[in-house]
C-alpha cells in the first residue's frame, strides 16, 4: 500500500540483472535517504524470471513495491539478432500496458518522475503525458556518457567502419583514447539495424530531465568535468548529468548462500586468490574454456573459478538466463578437479560475487568488465584482469587497463582465443608479480575515494540531493 502524499518514482529497468541490480539499489537510497516510494514496472519478452531477480526484489523494503507486465512476443527477430534489439523490441512492445501501469499510478499516488536505463528512451515521452519528469539512468561509466554524446558527431564526420580508423578517439578533453575496434558492440557494424537502433536511442539522451551515471568524480575526472560543465552542456544541449555512484549491491542480501565457497576461502592466505567470474551473461567457447583450466593449474595460483556451460557462438548467449543449461563441470579438462584439488576451487553456475570480493583471501579478480562487476572491485580494492566479452566491456577494458592502470587487458590471438600460456602470466603477474602489487596499491587509493563519494556529504550524496530537491519543487508545482 503506497502513502498517498509521499512523493513517488516509477522506475522501469529494461531485461537484465545488470540493469536492475543498480536500480534497486538506487531505490533503496531514495526510500531510506529521502522517504521516496518507487515502483518496479518490469516489461518481460518471456524469459523465464531468475531467482536471482525474485530474491533481489523480494528483498527491497515495503516502500518499494514492484509489477511484472505480460510477457510480449518478440519470436519474430531474426535468430542471432542483437541483445540490444531485441531489449528495446521488448520495452516497444509493452508500451500499452506499461501506459496502463503508469495511469493508474499517477491516480493514486503522487508520481514525479520516471527513471528507465538507457534502452528504455520510448518511456520518455510517456512520462511527459503523466506530468512525470523522464530520468535516464546510465548504467555504465562517464566515459561511456561521454561516447553517447559523441556517437552522433563521429557518425556524420566519417563514413568507413570505426574499426578501421587509423587512430584512437578522444572522447572528451583529457580523456583515455579509445580505438574504434574497442567500441561498443553495436557501432561495429555501421549497417546493422542495432546501430541504427543506438544512434536512435542516443539522440534521446538530450530529452530527458537529468541523466543519473553509475560511477563518481574522483573515478574519472576528465569525463565529469566534462559533462557537468554548463557551459558545455549549454553549447550542445545536455541535460544535468548527476554521478551518484558506485551504486553496487549492499550487504550480501540474497547472496546468504553459498557456504561452501567462503568455508574455502576462509581456509586461503591474504591476498592469495584470484577469483574467475565472466558475470550473469557471458558465456565461453568450450575450447576456451579448456584454454582458461589448463592456464590456471599451470599457473600455480590458487583460485575460486564460476564455470558456466560453454556456447561456441555467442559470447552473451547466458544474458537472458542466469543458469547454465547443461552441467559446466562436464566440459572441463578431465582429471583437472582432481589435479587442482586444494589449490582451486570450481563452482558451476554461480558465486555470492560480493562477499567473495569483499573477502581477505581474493588478491585479484579476472572478469568480463561489466560495469556492475567493476565496482564491486572497485568497492573492495580488488585488482583485475580484464576479459571483455560483449556490449561495452571493451570499452570498460581500455578504461580499466590504459587510463585507471588497475587491470591487465587480455590478448586474444587470431582464432579469438586466449592461449593458456597467457593465463599463467596474467594470473602469475596479478596475485605473485610486482606489478600485482602495484596495481593493488593504486586500487587501494580507489577504494578510498569510492568510499567517500559514498559518505555523507560526499560527491555521491550530494548529486541525489539536488534531484530530490527538483522532484520536490516538481512535486509543488503540480
Amino acid at each position: 500500500m503506497q502513502v498517498r502524499n509521499r512523493v513517488h518514482v516509477a522506475m522501469i529497468p529494461t531485461p537484465g540483472m545488470g540493469h536492475l541490480i543498480p536500480l534497486t539499489e538506487l531505490a533503496r537510497r531514495l526510500t531510506e535517504s529521502h522517504n521516496i516510494s518507487v515502483t518496479f514496472i518490469l516489461p518481460s519478452d518471456g524469459s523465464p524470471i531468475s531467482n536471482s531477480a525474485l530474491s533481489l526484489l523480494n528483498s527491497l523494503p515495503k516502500p518499494i513495491t514492484h509489477v511484472f507486465l505480460p510477457p510480449v512476443d518478440v519470436s519474430d527477430l531474426p535468430e542471432h539478432a542483437a541483445i540490444e534489439t531485441r531489449i528495446i523490441l521488448t520495452l516497444t512492445r509493452s508500451i500499452p500496458r506499461l501506459s496502463d501501469s503508469l495511469r493508474v499510478m499517477a491516480e493514486s499516488t503522487r508520481l514525479v518522475a520516471i527513471v528507465t536505463d538507457h534502452f528504455g528512451f520510448p518511456v520518455f515521452e510517456l512520462a511527459q503525458q503523466f506530468g512525470a519528469l523522464p530520468y535516464l539512468f546510465f548504467p555504465t561509466s562517464g566515459l561511456g556518457l561521454c561516447f553517447g554524446f559523441k556517437l552522433p558527431i563521429l557518425d556524420k564526420t566519417y563514413t568507413c567502419e570505426y574499426r578501421d580508423l587509423p587512430e584512437p578517439v578522444r572522447l572528451c578533453p583529457g580523456s583515455v583514447p579509445v580505438y574504434g575496434s574497442d567500441f561498443i558492440d553495436p557501432a561495429q557494424d555501421r549497417n546493422d539495424e542495432a546501430y541504427k537502433g543506438l544512434l536512435h536511442m542516443l539522440r534521446k539522451f538530450h530529452d530527458v530531465a537529468g541523466i543519473f551515471v553509475n560511477s563518481f568524480p574522483d573515478l574519472e575526472p576528465a569525463a565529469f568535468k566534462y559533462l557537468m560543465d554548463d557551459e558545455v552542456r549549454e553549447r550542445d544541449n545536455f541535460p544535468p548529468v548527476y554521478p551518484v555512484g558506485p551504486i553496487i549491491k549492499t550487504g550480501f542480501g540474497s547472496e546468504t548462500d553459498g557456504g561452501s565457497c567462503v568455508k574455502w576461502l576462509d581456509e586461503q592466505p591474504r591476498g592469495s586468490v584470484l577469483f574467475v567470474s565472466f558475470g550473469s551473461g557471458g558465456s565461453l567457447s568450450h575450447d576456451q574454456i579448456v584454454e582458461l583450466a589448463y592456464g590456471l593449474e599451470l599457473s600455480g595460483v590458487r583460485f575460486l573459478w564460476v564455470v558456466k556451460s560453454p556456447h561456441d557462438k555467442i559470447a552473451n548467449a547466458n544474458f537472458f538466463k542466469v543458469d547454465s543449461v547443461n552441467d559446466p563441470l562436464d566440459y572441463l579438462p578431465r582429471g583437472f578437479l582432481e589435479r587442482t584439488e586444494g589449490v582451486g576451487l570450481v563452482v558451476p553456475s554461480w558465486a555470492p560475487q560480493v562477499r567473495v570480493l569483499s573477502h581477505d583471501s581474493v588478491g585479484g579478480f579476472l572478469t568480463h568488465c561489466g560495469w556492475n562487476s567493476i565496482l564491486e572491485g572497485i568497492v573492495h580494492g580488488t585488482p583485475m584482469v580484464a576479459w571483455p566479452l560483449f556490449a561495452e566491456q571493451k570499452f570498460n577494458a581500455v578504461l580499466l587497463a590504459e587510463d585507471l592502470k588497475v587491470a591487465l587487458r587480455v590478448k586474444p590471438n587470431q582464432e579469438g582465443l586466449v592461449k593458456r600460456e597467457q593465463i599463467v602470466e596474467y594470473a602469475r603477474s596479478l596475485i605473485l608479480g610486482e606489478e600485482g602489487k602495484v596495481m593493488r596499491d593504486r586500487m587501494s587509493k580507489l577504494k578510498d575515494k569510492a568510499n567517500l563519494a559514498l559518505s555523507e556529504g560526499g560527491s555521491s550524496e550530494k548529486s541525489l540531493d539536488k534531484v530530490v530537491q527538483v522532484w520536490m519543487i516538481h512535486n509543488s508545482q503540480q
